[in-house]
């Protein structure tokens, strides 16, 4: 090995050791050292260390994960030192790739075809019908167009002298494949054209074959596809929601979804739409719970008669999962002699099936050397959970109860030799330490039909030596997966379409389901930003320089009492002094109306809409409440200053960003009717005080209408000019007119669903709201017709609730009822 004068010259392994880096070729060695230096450079000139400059990218990108029982989210974990694999090394991995891939699917179509391999001996019966994944309904249920595997992941392991081999088959849920993306937009925007100068090969041209390739499956030129996920709370939702933005595919989940006529539509604002294609991203057994498990909560009742009767083409086809399996693996290497008439590229880990007597024993005699794990992945007699554990570990009393268990049950069981893994340069702080890694690569079929290999992929690296699970842990870390060549990539081209697509505007459907979190987004958002108002105003905040002294008491009592109709506040708080009062609106979380619950409900209603807003939109939105340590006036405005400003940040970003599709509208409805109903209820409130001249400044300073107020009046704050002003001013942004005149007008926009062209009832309960607003002049507004126009507006909401929202679940009845006091 040269001797090397550079970041990577102290690097910690031996030769033998089986290191990604010692053992690079040349080449391929002076692209790692490259690296390493380049990344000490980008962080002596940005004067921060390089993990900070990726972390920044990982937050500006929105990436998360989550850890298996964890209710958050956390950032993740890239580590800046990209795996380099040379192009030579990468040839053969992908040959094996490309072949084992041929093979599974040639399994999978005798396996719910003739069955021929079960017949002539050469894999068991219980192999099949042992595992919770076969689907006993798919038999005989071949695809009509495509084939069963559209989309395969494979998780690898580099042993000591550089061999690969194939750790786990993964073709039910594609997790990782979005990572892989991250990760590589994470590095790519932290490093400049670093990537192009070590002659990285690009992923883009893999995602739009992997796009083609399942419109290709699809009975119509512009077919929709969907990505269909189980939810927010699934451990890989944030990887779903980037890849589904990535792609353009809708994100949907099972509760979108209906089947007519045996094809399946997704609900949307405008009535149902049809799915030509499903991306899923859930288990076939929860699919649909008329054929397969009536528990499931998340699938789409009789998809099954829209896919095996032709209707709808699905990635992969349900069932498939049959094939993970950890006992499959015993079988693959004979397998692929037979059915492909070739040795396999890419060997097995060696695996023996408890199942047959003969292995039986052998797994018993060397159980030491082993590793101990369920046969079909489901948690069994004497193993605590679904992950491997090595035989050693298991003593005493523990080997004694897995023995009798694996005895009565050794169908149940699997023996695997123990990989040693290869290690690979992680930067850790200021050095490369060694980290043992495995490597999740993809195969997709292009639009060709023909399959292609995803160049690079989505690296773990462990934290402890092991990676027994193939869930990202606590302490792992990922990394970008590089194959570099030794010239620039020729497919580094920009990607050329075959013809010119027809051009289209708009921004595609809107499910029931997505425009509801949209629009209660909007509320959440406008209702923590009027409350925080409300506070900031009980603390004295005024363009009037002597304001906190001037502010008659009763205005302070009547504005906490509006804290707690608001229900940010409990009666408890009542005996409180109005800045600690103040300080527990900010902080309550238990209570609707309290700041920091409200915050966090615009972050988990957020969270369904990732692939909807842009990062920096939901980096600012996603944000937690500013820390609140004392009870002091002056305190409490500097956090409801920061809060105004934040909220005036996201006001900025919808008004300049977002494009004025559908959802934007509902986002916006939300924003108006909840202001609406706001104004109106701070005029009720603050009519009641005797001393309206302050009173009035603060419904001024509410409303924002102060400087507008007194560029108009050369006096102080009068009854009419205020309600004029506030109420009825049509050019006001902060008025009730301009909000109620906003609603009616995107509710006037949005599709109908008959032909009539009739207005529905949204929109004539906008005008209902309407009419008597504009119908009345500043003296004769009174607490009457503000009650009434609340009622109205709560009507509409409830409206555009029954007309457009999935029914079965009601959004927040009971703060609704709470507000009307």
């Amino acid at each position: 090995m040269m001797q090397l004068d550079n970041r990577l010259q102290d690097y910690p392994v031996e030769v033998d050791a089986g290191d990604l880096f010692r053992h690079a070729s040349p080449g391929v060695a002076e692209k790692w050292i490259s690296v390493a230096n380049s990344l000490f450079a980008l962080s002596h000139e940005a004067g921060v260390p390089f993990e900070e400059l990726v972390g920044r990218q990982i937050q500006d990108l929105g990436l998360s994960f989550r850890v298996a029982g964890d209710a958050d989210e956390r950032a993740w974990p890239l580590t800046p030192m990209p795996l380099i694999i040379g192009a030579s090394e990468w040839q053969e991995v992908e040959r094996g790739l490309l072949q084992r891939a041929q093979l599974l699917e040639a399994i999978a179509a005798d396996l719910y075809g003739p069955q021929q391999l079960v017949r002539d001996g050469h894999i068991p019966a219980a192999l099949v019908t042992g595992s919770r994944y076969f689907a006993r309904d798919m038999m005989t249920r071949k695809p009509p167009v495509g084939p069963y595997l559209q989309v395969y992941a494979v998780d690898l392991a580099r042993g000591p002298r550089g061999q690969w081999r194939v750790l786990a088959d993964r073709v039910r849920l594609s997790n990782g494949i979005g990572y892989a993306l991250e990760n590589r937009l994470a590095f790519s925007r932290s490093t400049g054209s670093l990537l192009s100068d070590i002659h990285a090969r690009r992923l883009a041209q893999f995602f739009a074959e992997l796009r083609g390739g399942i419109a290709r499956q699809c009975q119509r030129e512009t077919p929709r596809i969907a990505l269909l996920t189980p939810g927010r709370f699934n451990q890989s939702y944030p990887e779903q929601a980037h890849l589904s933005r990535y792609l353009g595919f809708p994100l949907v989940e099972g509760r979108d979804l209906s089947v007519s006529d045996d094809r399946l539509y997704v609900r949307t604002i405008a009535g149902p739409k049809r799915v030509d294609a499903i991306w899923r991203w859930i288990d076939t057994q929860a699919m649909d719970p008329l054929r397969f498990d009536a528990r499931s909560a998340i699938g789409v009742p009789d998809m099954f008669d829209a896919w095996a009767r032709g209707g709808l083409a699905m990635t992969n086809w349900p069932g498939v999962e049959v094939l993970e399996s950890r006992a499959f693996a015993a079988f693959m290497p004979r397998l692929c002699v037979h059915m492909l008439g070739e040795e396999p590229i890419l060997p097995n880990t060696a695996t023996w099936w408890c199942g047959q007597p003969g292995e039986a024993a052998q797994v018993s005699e060397a159980i030491d050397r082993l590793i101990i794990a369920p046969a079909f992945g489901e948690v069994v007699e004497g193993l605590r959970d679904t992950q491997p554990v090595p035989g050693a570990e298991i003593t005493g009393a523990k080997r004694e109860s897995l023995f009798a268990a694996m005895a009565r049950r050794p169908m149940d069981y699997c023996g695997q030799e123990i990989v040693h893994l290869s290690t690979t340069p992680a930067l850790i702080g200021q050095q490369f330490e060694p980290r043992a890694f495995t490597v999740r690569a993809f195969v997709a079929r292009g639009s060709d039909g023909l399959w292609t290999v995803m160049p690079g992929g989505f690296a773990r690296l462990s934290s402890s030596g092991e990676l027994r699970t193939s869930l990202m842990g606590d302490g792992d870390m990922s990394a970008d997966v590089c194959i570099v060549d030794d010239m620039p990539d020729p497919g580094a081209r920009a990607l050329q379409l075959s013809s010119n697509p027809a051009i289209r505007r708009g921004g595609g459907i809107l499910a029931s389901q997505a425009a509801d979190n949209l629009f209660w987004f909007g509320r959440y958002s406008e209702r923590a930003e009027m409350t925080v108002r409300v506070i900031r105003s009980t603390l004295g905040n005024s363009i009037d320089a002597d304001a906190i002294t001037a502010r008659d008491p009763e205005v302070r009592r009547l504005l906490v009492d509006m804290l707690q109709l608001w229900s940010a506040i409990g009666p408890e708080s009542a005996a409180l002094s109005a800045s600690q009062a103040c300080r527990a609106a900010l902080v309550e979380s238990d209570l609707p109306g309290g700041v920091a619950g409200l915050l966090d409900m615009i972050r988990q209603v957020g969270l369904s809409l990732r692939d909807r807003f842009a990062p920096d939109f939901w980096r600012i939105a996603s944000r937690p409440l500013p820390e609140v340590t004392a009870h002091r006036s002056s305190a409490l405005l500097r956090v409801t200053r920061e809060l105004i400003e934040r909220f005036s940040a996201m006001s900025g970003l919808i008004a300049e960003d977002m494009v004025r599709s559908h959802a934007w509208r509902f986002l916006d409805l939300g924003r108006r009717i909840e202001r609406a109903l706001s104004i109106s209820r701070m005029a009720r409130q603050l009519a009641q005080a005797q001393d309206q001249s302050d009173a009035l400044s603060a419904l001024l300073d509410l409303c924002d209408s102060q400087i507008t107020y007194r560029s108009r009046y050369l006096t102080g704050a009068l009854r009419n000019p205020v309600y004029d002003l506030v109420l009825l001013d049509p050019d006001n942004p902060r008025s009730l007119a301009f909000q109620v005149q906003l609603i009616h007008q995107h509710l006037s926009i949005l599709p109908a669903l008959g032909d009539d062209q009739l207005p529905e009832a949204p929109l004539l309960a906008a005008r209902a709201v309407m009419g008597p607003l504009v119908s009345q002049a500043a003296p004769t507004i009174d607490d009457h017709v503000l009650w009434d126009i609340e009622n109205r507006l709560l009507a509409l909401s409830e409206a555009i609730s029954t007309r457009y929202f999935l029914q079965f679940e009601r959004t927040d009845p009971a703060l609704e009822s709470s507000l009307l006091a």
